[in-house]
């Protein structure tokens, strides 16, 4: 059934912690979740990008979203990466992530083959009528190769088959008309899609398209800052604009933390999720910075840099 309101607020794409054998450290994914909601977040999202989702088996995703739905318990709700090539492979995941507790799903476009945006829309009603739980549209063209457009998320929205989109286009533009099409920040409750939720995945203009009407954010960054991101929403929605534009200038500045990897040596996907578990890790969250093969590990200068971007942030003691 649609939900009855937009999901808002700050919905981190939560981390997956691995041991140093590959496996899903469930001891250090259900800390990871404490230290979000005490963090004040307002949802997960398990089994994202930043979650690794691609690097996964089958058995781990399940041991993730588990570990992520008992540890939540109900006190935010939880949305369930189901992203595959395929329909019927995400069809697969998402009546998997029902059974295990799920809030909603997130799905991408199919990929692999070259994709039409009638067979995308039929992709996205398929999986809404067999997953049987609000889904969401993850926009995330640099990984699948196809952009959603505008008008076929406004249609999906109108006729209730997606309750949300999570826009990692990098199009500002883009993600700016669809708001104005929607209704703007004033008006979604009188536009075509009330129940529609529109979370940016930037994490780094979050001010900006909060004030254009976006309902929210799904920051990876937030792993580590999760208050952070919450002071930015809530100054944001209460008007206070100089504390919003600070906040998200302390965020740019630990963003930084995602080069720390030198680029002649290893992929930014590396880089980065390597950069959030490590600083997780160096604030006593999770108890190894392992990432998923193939990606390549950081090294100590690299996890120096972290640490000292973590410092700058003031989410460690500076010495």
């Amino acid at each position: 059934m649609p939900w009855s309101h937009p999901l808002r607020g700050v919905v981190p794409p939560v981390c997956t912690p691995l041991d140093p054998a590959g496996e899903v450290d469930t001891g250090s994914l259900a800390r990871l979740v404490g230290h979000l909601v005490d963090g004040g977040v307002h949802g997960l999202f398990a089994l994202g990008s930043s979650s690794e989702v691609a690097f996964l088996t089958d058995r781990q995703r399940a041991v993730a979203l588990e570990t992520v739905v008992e540890a939540a318990a109900g006190r935010v709700p939880v949305l369930a990466g189901v992203i595959d090539m395929t329909t019927p492979r995400v069809v697969e995941h998402a009546r998997a992530a029902r059974a295990l507790g799920a809030d909603g799903l997130v799905a991408t476009a199919p990929f692999y083959a070259r994709t039409h945006p009638a067979e995308i829309a039929r992709h996205f009603r398929t999986v809404r009528e067999h997953g049987e739980l609000p889904l969401f549209a993850y926009d995330l063209p640099v990984s699948v190769h196809s952009k959603l457009p505008g008008a076929l998320v406004r249609e999906l929205a109108e006729d209730g088959t997606l309750a949300g989109l999570k826009d990692s286009s990098g199009d500002e533009g883009s993600l700016r008309r669809l708001l104005v099409e929607l209704g703007g920040r004033h008006g979604r409750a009188e536009g075509p899609a009330p129940t529609f939720s529109v979370l940016t995945g930037s994490e780094l203009t979050v001010d900006a398209a909060l004030l254009a009407g976006a309902d929210g954010v799904v920051p990876g960054l937030g792993n580590v800052d999760p208050a952070g991101y919450v002071r930015l929403y809530d100054a944001v929605r209460g008007g206070d604009l100089d504390t919003a534009v600070k906040e998200q200038e302390r965020l740019v500045d630990l963003f930084g933390l995602v080069d720390a990897g030198p680029e002649a040596e290893m992929g930014r996907n590396s880089s980065a999720i390597g950069a959030f578990k490590h600083a997780l890790r160096l604030l006593g969250v999770i108890a190894h910075g392992a990432t998923a093969a193939p990606q390549i590990p950081l090294d100590d200068t690299a996890v120096a840099l972290v640490e000292t971007r973590l410092r700058a942030a003031g989410l460690l003691p500076v010495r």
